[in-house]
């Protein structure tokens, strides 16, 4: 795969289970960008490694005046340079692709994954974690994924360079290979305690992320109640804590890398003086203590691939746990589904509570506790949160059909709705049925003043279907957002349209006029509304109730505030008092109903 080729077609199927499995996963699809890479390693090290012995094989010619021993080890050294040369760059390229196409595979990853799970993956992690694993953490397992393959080049060179050595000249050759392995496996009783302080600086920087995209989330509430600068002060010690931690994993790191630089000096400090008290004794030649010294002072450059793959798998391991605990969420249900694809009609029924919306009918759906309607929803939507009974539409059950003719068929519309940052026609680009224009769907969902709020805030744009819209909408009052929303959902003209409080956030005229256009727009089309407005309730063709998972009333709104005191509970949001004193009044009208009858 190079970069010209991303994205993936298939980015594959990731083994989640651990951090270390993850990224042995992502190591084992890119076997051939690793070979690559492994190949113009070792190209590059081997090159670098062999310039002591052709410096040493000209110091030896100079010594025994030998032109062709000279000209023979200029030949090898320009040969040893172009490898290096060519060598380098070629494996700074193949590295780079690694690193890239590894950091896009995890991104695809995470994007199928949030497609996948939709609304549910915010509630199971939070936001800021999945932003933090879909920026900066796919660049540190990109890290370690291509520096495998230059780590396993080096350790190569290393060996075959030891090897070398013992065989050109044994009496320091041995000393070498017996100091070698010393200097490189020297940090490792340090890793584990540096790996620890890495661990928690990026566990702390998480937490950091976490509350600083909250806290931009809400800066508009948090200015409202005048709490932008509590909320600061806890993002400043956060903050701090980040930096602290990073200093104490930067000592630790600091330490190993001088420790990598202490150790090979000495070595080289030792090789010298032995070379020298062989020289004097006439066991070695000159060039061969000079292709012995440049040796070990060449393999410190490979070496420090040795200290770059503890940091980079040190970095990585969390980043990779991370990634893995988000690609292991699954949904309740089969997103292949055992049926073909298919859209299917009717009427969407609910067996867990006993909830049906007719055919084609505007169907409102009143239930006390928010949080259990989102969650009725979703299941009606074909996206519950946990196992249970798959709804029906048409008989058809949704769990059974594939997740892409699922959402086709049914569109829930969240109680907070994210509009994406761009022009108001690319918000409106969205998969549609075509029966549903942009006007009106605007028309119906009352934008007419949002409209106009766009083009005043954007200079450049005489049509507000190229006005500009900022992140998440931020520029625009809750209800207007909620209004455009309402309108992209209304245009996609769904077979079956789920509404979750859609007008929580408009004044009461405003949402009379939404209801009766949602009605006339969503005419013949199935429509379920979960509400407590009585503006939405009276122009329902049918109410149900739904009281502690199970739906308790059916009727319309009318009827159903004055007969049934738990719908009139949630609906006038009346006491437990109210209701009571509501209950002794209708008992004494009955009462006299009855005398009069008598």
């Amino acid at each position: 795969m190079q970069i010209q080729d991303l994205p993936y077609p298939d980015p594959g199927v990731p083994d989640a289970r651990s951090g270390p499995r993850f990224l042995w996963w992502l190591f084992r699809n890119q076997l051939g960008g690793q070979f690559k890479s492994l190949a113009w390693g070792l190209l590059h090290f081997v090159s670098v490694s062999a310039l002591p012995f052709c410096v040493g094989l000209a110091v030896q010619a100079v010594v025994d005046r030998s032109g062709r021993q000279l000209a023979l080890s200029g030949g090898l050294l320009a040969l040893c340079c172009a490898g290096q040369a060519i060598g380098d760059t070629f494996l700074h390229r193949t590295a780079v692709t690694n690193w890239i196409t590894a950091a896009a595979r995890v991104q695809q990853l995470l994007a199928h994954k949030a497609a996948q799970l939709g609304s549910a993956l915010t509630r199971r992690v939070a936001a800021g974690e999945v932003v933090a694993v879909s920026t900066g953490d796919v660049e540190k397992i990109g890290w370690f994924v291509e520096a495998l393959s230059r780590f396993t080049a080096a350790a190569i060179t290393v060996v075959l360079v030891c090897v070398g050595l013992v065989v050109y000249q044994p009496t320091l050759g041995v000393v070498v290979a017996v100091g070698l392995p010393v200097v490189a496996l020297a940090v490792l009783p340090l890793l584990p305690r540096a790996t620890r302080r890495a661990d928690f600086q990026r566990e702390k920087a998480g937490r950091a992320t976490e509350l600083a995209s909250d806290t931009v989330a809400g800066l508009r509430v948090l200015r409202g109640i005048g709490g932008e600068d509590l909320f600061l002060d806890r993002y400043r010690r956060a903050s701090q804590e980040v930096r602290h931690a990073a200093v104490r994993s930067a000592r630790m790191w600091a330490l190993i890398s001088a420790i990598q630089v202490l150790l090979p000096g000495l070595l080289m400090v030792a090789v010298v003086w032995y070379g020298v008290h062989l020289a004097r004794q006439g066991r070695i030649g000159v060039g061969e203590l000079v292709t012995v010294y440049s040796s070990v002072m060449v393999l410190t450059y490979p070496l420090r691939h040795f200290e770059e793959i503890a940091m980079a798998y040190s970095f990585s391991r969390p980043s990779a746990k991370r990634a893995a605990r988000v690609l292991s969420l699954e949904r309740a249900t089969d997103t292949v589904g055992s049926r073909a694809a298919e859209v299917p009609s009717g009427d969407l029924y609910d067996p867990a509570t006993g909830l049906l919306a007719p055919s084609g009918r505007f169907t409102a759906v009143v239930c006390g506790d928010p949080d259990a309607a989102g969650r009725l929803a979703e299941r009606l939507g074909g996206h519950p949160s946990e196992e249970g009974t798959s709804v029906l539409l048409g008989g058809v059950p949704l769990d059974e059909l594939p997740l892409d003719s699922t959402r086709t068929a049914v569109l829930v519309q969240d109680k907070d709705p994210v509009l994406l940052s761009g022009s108001l026609r690319e918000l409106l680009n969205v998969p549609a049925s075509g029966d549903v224009g942009a006007e009106k769907a605007l028309a119906a969902a009352q934008c007419g003043d949002v409209l106009t709020a766009l083009v005043q805030g954007s200079l450049d744009a005489e049509d507000p279907m190229d006005a500009r819209i900022t992140e998440r909408g931020r520029s625009l009052s809750g209800g207007q957002r909620q209004r455009l929303a309402l309108a992209r959902s209304l245009l996609t003209d769904p077979e079956v349209l789920v509404l979750d409080e859609p007008t929580s956030a408009v004044d009461s005229h405003t949402e009379a006029r939404i209801a009766e256009g949602v009605r006339e727009l969503r005419a013949g089309r199935t429509t379920v509304v979960f509400t407590s407005s009585p503006l939405l309730l009276d122009r329902a063709d049918r109410v149900a109730l739904v009281h502690e998972g199970e739906v308790v009333t059916v009727g319309v709104h009318r009827e159903l505030v004055h007969k049934d005191p738990r719908y009139r509970a949630v609906v006038t949001r009346e006491t437990d008092e109210e209701t009571a004193l509501n209950g002794v009044l209708e008992g004494l009208d009955e009462l006299e109903e009855i005398e009069e009858t008598a």
